[in-house]
């Protein structure tokens, strides 16, 4: 009978502790979302003319320039 009151007695303040328990307010840090607005700006338009391909004379013969875009 000694053994269990004692057994008891040792196991109770274990059981206690390994139960959850609240936190208390003072040790959660809240920070606040700060929501901000994204602003889509719009792009600048480009214009583009297109170049065909065509023969290039240069100083070693003709050269085939492909087709591009330059800007404008």
């Amino acid at each position: 009978m000694k053994r269990f009151l004692f057994g008891t007695l040792l196991a109770l303040p274990l059981a206690v502790a390994s139960l959850p328990s609240q936190a208390s307010a003072a040790q959660i840090i809240v920070r606040p979302v700060v929501h901000r607005n994204v602003v889509v700006r719009p792009r600048p338009v480009v214009h583009q003319k297109l170049i065909p391909g065509h023969w290039e004379q240069t100083r070693y013969g003709r050269r085939w320039v492909p087709a591009h875009y330059v800007r404008v």
